[in-house]
């Protein structure tokens, strides 16, 4: 399985953007990452396959919404009030075992994107 990330961009503080993360076939679990330059790459919000449930970050947490359509297996997250600290390359990830839970740690994942930059100005 394959996965394309798409939505990058440069913006400013405040602005919204969408991520979509498309897999080229069925994905269970899936999540976003990101890296900034100089640091790690971090955790930033997951969805089970059903959708049923999310995770975020507390650094996101009411400013982005995951979500996604099985239907196109396809993973979105809607980042809002963009800040500078948003500023990273964005990595979706995807599991290929059927779970019930919430994948917090990139090590649990199979399938990665490419990443897309997202670049946030003040």
């Amino acid at each position: 399985v394959q996965l394309q990330a798409s939505g990058g961009g440069v913006l400013q503080t405040g602005d919204s953007l969408r991520l979509s993360c498309t897999a080229s076939g069925r994905t269970y679990a899936m999540g976003w990452f990101r890296q900034a330059p100089g640091k790690e790459r971090e955790f930033v919000a997951a969805i089970t396959y059903t959708g049923s449930s999310t995770y975020y970050a507390d650094s996101v947490k009411g400013r982005f919404t995951i979500s996604r359509d099985n239907a196109k297996n396809t993973v979105y997250l809607q980042m809002n009030s963009l800040k500078p600290e948003d500023t990273a390359v964005y990595y979706c990830a995807a599991d290929h075992q059927y779970s019930r839970r919430i994948l917090y740690y990139a090590a649990e994942y199979d399938y990665w994107g490419q990443g897309t930059q997202v670049t946030v100005s003040s």
